[in-house]
């Protein structure tokens, strides 16, 4: 390992390199039309816009220059993550001086019309924007919303021991949350079957007009905060490029060194005790390289770096001459020839091949995505003799099935499971049959299932890193599954939307392959809070989740455990989605065989003939459930209805497929207008039970013809109390839904009230029961359905 100077020729050809991809980002932002300077620039030759940001930029291409050299002079599997919100110049610069760049884009080819192109596309219509985006070739990170680099690029490296993922931390982004919370990842990397990370936390000081706190606060402060976090930082600082150029070399070469000398000693001595990993910490100035002084006002060094520098427009001519000064201070005369290509001697600095960070392939993860093993997922189906006939917990069900599909796939290990410290307590348990939970802290004799690798990442008590992980887990190539309760997987609402933005630009690039599905299990959910209470009663995630693009977005509640059995099956089977199943993990009764099952799971939405009895004739009613506990409710109504009623025709649908709901001219699922109507009728009354927020469904039928439809669902009441009160505080209970029935059939006359008042004394005597004894009334515990 070399850890001495820098040749001087070597020297001078990365700082002509770090000047090439200078010059093309600043071409970029400026989307100047002569990039070779062969004329005087002209007014005419600059877009009059303000149009891309610098103060991060020669930051990042210098790390991407330093990061080039090591991975060729040591053959290194490594890719570059950016975390820097405007760093998108430098990495689309240096993918296209390495060359990979115009091999995705041909039209943006190695020349001066290739340059042109792809300065005019930058933050034009049509074109990139200004962050590392799905575009840009090398990246799985888009870096528009901060925080979640390095959780990224810990996802990345779980259970690929030969990759290195080089992770550039912005100094603003690391003041949120989920980076702050990030650092810890570490504790979590097992040095002998994951990879590693480096982190390169870069300080340039400033945000967007403040100063940033870790670049505030004293050094010895900032040096114990990262050693306290359990990493070995090591400095780069100054402004003098030679010197700087020297001190990273030498002191990247040193993290290297300290990586392989790890792992090659917990390899060789099967020893997976937690080291110490080796991060950078790089201090350069705002702006390095930009403009000094603007207007008189100083620029560099500011956080007036972190705006577009020069303003160049109508208003202002006399920025054009200082705009020519900057950009002829990179001297691209001694970069490019004269038809605009870089010269070879520049261009052999970047790695070949797949060593080439914008071509390494787990940037692009469905290369090497391989189908999972997975069981017959029938064999844990539980046996059903009828309708209602036995109870179970749905998810304990699941957990068995995973248990399964987490034996399978160890060798190598291409699944798992994450979750914020709840895979015990959402019923999974059984998982731990076969793998631990991934640590590599203290451990004590009590602790559980914890070992240096595992299947299940789950002893972090923080969505935002589970999704993280999990998303730079299933971007290089793998599979996973999020079981998460439903309240607090609103932590992520936001990483989710990133996450179903990148799947919906992806899929229209013809580069980037499909990645396996982002999949979460949400249970605990809003209806069994027993204990919990208000604060953990939110069913509002699949009312964020549909307002993504429908080729992306799927939503299932499967109404028992061998629909969840098969509905979970397709999902870890499926192709760049967002998939979203909710299921139960309390004792429920269950409806149907596996054989069954798995028709009414594939048709997504279906009459149930043995819980109706409209055979023969037009229905009178129809009542419809989506999800395990509406599903409860409404066959309970059913049974009221026609006991007392038994002249009432009455049509029960249920429904696993949420999308199904939707026009099929919206959403691939959805159902025709025909095959709509032939289910619901075009005209009768439909109770609809539905476990989250009743206005999700209106909203997903509001151009069916039928809008005689009447939902009950979860209206923000809630409270810790029975599991049957919840469902009677949100009139989603079976005694609402009959006086909801009866409302709606004025024909029914005194029938119809003679049985309204029925239910309404026995709500009343419900509110007295349980005030006294604590527990839902005994005809409620211990109902059963009687087809």
């Amino acid at each position: 390992m070399t850890t001495g100077p820098l040749a001087p020729e070597l020297l001078h050809r990365m700082d002509a390199y770090w000047r090439a991809a200078n010059y093309l980002s600043v071409g970029q932002i400026y989307l100047y039309d002569n990039p070779l300077l062969k004329e005087p620039l002209r007014l005419s030759h600059i877009k009059p816009m303000v149009l891309g940001h610098w103060g991060t930029t020669p930051g990042q291409n210098f790390i991407y220059v330093h990061l080039n050299r090591v991975i060729k002079q040591h053959d290194l599997d490594m890719f570059y993550i950016a975390g820097p919100g405007h760093g998108g110049p430098a990495l689309v610069a240096n993918t296209y001086l390495e060359g990979t760049y115009s091999e995705r884009y041909p039209n943006i080819g190695q020349d001066e019309a290739g340059l042109k192109r792809l300065f005019t596309q930058f933050s034009f219509p049509g074109g990139i924007g200004s962050h590392v985006a799905p575009t840009t070739p090398g990246s799985i990170h888009e870096g528009g919303e901060l925080g979640y680099s390095l959780s990224h690029a810990f996802g990345a490296a779980f259970d690929n021991p030969g990759l290195i993922v080089a992770c550039v931390v912005g100094d603003g982004e690391a003041e949120t949350g989920p980076l702050a919370t990030a650092w810890h990842s570490n504790k979590f990397l097992d040095p002998i079957t994951d990879g590693a990370v480096l982190p390169i936390l870069h300080l340039n000081g400033y945000k967007i007009s403040n100063p940033t706190l870790l670049a505030r606060i004293e050094p010895e402060e900032l040096e114990q905060f990262f050693r306290g976090c359990g990493w070995i930082p090591y400095f780069v600082e100054g402004d003098e490029p030679e010197r700087m150029h020297q001190l990273m070399a030498e002191t990247l070469d040193q993290a290297i060194a300290d990586i392989q000398r790890i792992q090659r000693q917990a390899r060789d001595a099967k020893d997976a005790s937690r080291p110490r990993w080796p991060m950078i910490v790089l201090r350069s100035p705002k702006g390095w390289t930009g403009p000094t002084t603007v207007d008189g006002v100083p620029n560099t060094g500011t956080f007036r770096a972190h705006q577009v520098p020069i303003v160049v427009d109508g208003e202002h001519p006399e920025h054009v001459q200082s705009l020519e000064h900057w950009m002829r201070s990179y001297h691209p005369e001694e970069l490019f020839d004269e038809d605009g290509r870089l010269l070879p001697e520049l261009a052999a600095l970047a790695p070949e091949g797949e060593r080439r960070m914008g071509a390494n392939p787990h940037t692009n993860g469905g290369n090497l995505l391989r189908d999972l093993r997975l069981p017959d997922f029938r064999k844990h189906a539980l046996q059903v003799p009828s309708p209602g006939a036995i109870e179970a917990e749905d998810t304990r069900v699941l957990g068995q099935y995973l248990r399964d599909v987490t034996a399978l796939n160890q060798a190598p290990r291409t699944f798992r499971l994450f979750g914020p410290d709840e895979t015990v307590s959402n019923r999974l348990s059984a998982v731990f049959e076969v793998t631990d939970r991934q640590w590599d802290a203290r451990t004590v004799d009590n602790d559980e299932f914890l070992a240096p690798a595992g299947g299940v990442l789950d002893a972090m008590l923080s969505e935002h890193q589970c999704q993280g992980w999990l998303e730079g887990y299933l971007l290089t190539g793998r599979h996973g599954l999020f079981n998460s309760y439903e309240a607090f997987i609103r932590i992520v609402d936001s990483m989710f939307s990133q996450h179903a933005k990148w799947l919906k630009v992806t899929a229209e690039l013809p580069w980037r392959r499909k990645i396996s599905s982002l999949n979460y299990l949400l249970t605990s959910h809003v209806w069994q809070q027993d204990h919990d209470g208000f604060t953990h009663q939110d069913p509002g995630f699949l009312d964020h989740v549909i307002n993504k693009k429908a080729d992306i977005v799927r939503v299932y509640l499967p109404p028992d455990a061998n629909c969840l059995l098969s509905v979970v099956d397709h999902c870890l089977r499926s192709r760049h989605y967002v998939n979203v199943v909710v299921a139960g993990k309390h004792p429920m009764p269950q409806w149907l065989s596996i054989e069954e099952a798995v028709v009414h799971c594939t048709e997504g939405i279906g009459i149930w003939p043995w819980a109706s009895n409209d055979q023969g004739s037009e229905p009178d009613l129809v009542m419809a459930c989506c999800g395990d506990t509406p599903t409860l409710e409404v066959l309970a109504a059913v049974t009221i209805l026609r006991e007392h009623l038994p002249e009432l025709k009455i049509r029960v649908i249920n429904v696993v497929d949420l999308m199904r709901l939707q026009p099929s001219l919206e959403h691939p699922h959805g159902l025709t207008d025909r095959d709509y109507d032939a289910l619901f009728t075009r005209d009768k009354p439909i109770i609809f039970g539905f476990h989250g927020y009743p206005w999700l469904v209106h909203r997903l039928t509001y151009r069916r013809a039928n809008q005689n439809l009447h939902v009950r669902g979860y209206k923000e009441e809630g409270t810790t109390t029975t599991p049957f009160d919840m469902r009677v505080l949100n009139e989603l209970d079976r005694f609402h839904l009959v006086q909801d029935a009866v409302d709606r059939l004025p024909h029914l006359g005194a029938k119809g009230a003679y049985l309204k008042q029925l239910v309404q004394d026995t709500l009343i005597e419900h509110k007295h029961y349980i005030a006294k004894h604590g527990r839902d009334l005994p005809e409620i515990r211990n109902w059963t359905w009687q087809g």
